[in-house]
């Protein structure tokens, strides 16, 4: 994956501006900053650019950090991804809660029949317990995210294009899927801001 115009264009826009505001990057494309956000952050992650506060956006100086998104470009998803971690659609609350406690995971995968059917994070079961409910007689069906409403990546895809999904639908873990017949798909990994921070950590060391 190499950076996208829009990308390409913010950079072109803080050389020329810097130090510059988000909301001034945003002007000049035509955007909101809100859209924008998913790019600035993959941008400072690679660290071709750096910010300060009240002050704004500015070309990073270390030009090793240039050579950190064609390696990061260069990984995929497939070579860092984790085993998901699944459960049926009738498993409680809270044996889902039980689950995520022992394997030391933030999102549930719900499956039946090998192929996905929703995804259950640690906000979804913190929900389900508030209002004193017993939750040992709530399904996870009831609270959990469904197809075709879950975020994922495919095995070929970066760990870049991973982190932008993650950023841009602010969640902690996404689901690596391969095609099933029937428009049916399985989860065959995960990917999360953890795995994601410690290729970066390995990268910079």
């Amino acid at each position: 994956m190499k950076l996208s115009d829009r990308q390409n264009q913010i950079i072109e826009i803080i050389e020329k501006l810097q130090p510059v505001t988000g909301e001034a990057i945003a002007e000049k494309i035509g955007l909101t900053r809100a859209t924008l956000r998913p790019d600035l952050a993959v941008l400072s992650m690679c660290g071709l650019i750096d910010a300060k506060p009240k002050v704004g956006y500015y070309i990073s100086n270390k030009k090793s950090n240039r050579d950190i998104i064609e390696k990061l470009s260069a990984i995929k998803v497939s070579d860092i991804k984790s085993l998901p971690i699944n459960v049926t659609e009738s498993t409680s609350v809270y044996d889902a809660i039980v689950t995520l406690f022992l394997e030391n995971v933030g999102t549930l995968f719900v499956v039946e029949d090998e192929a996905l059917k929703g995804v259950i994070s640690r906000k979804d079961l913190l929900k389900a317990s508030m209002g004193g409910k017993d939750l040992n007689a709530i399904p996870v069906g009831i609270v959990m995210t469904r197809m075709p409403k879950i975020i994922y990546c495919l095995e070929e895809d970066s760990i870049l294009e991973a982190a932008e999904k993650i950023i841009e639908h602010e969640i902690d873990c996404i689901p690596i899927i391969t095609h099933l017949p029937n428009n049916k798909v399985k989860a065959i990994g995960r990917i999360s801001k953890t795995n994601i921070t410690n290729v970066l950590l390995e990268i910079t060391k």
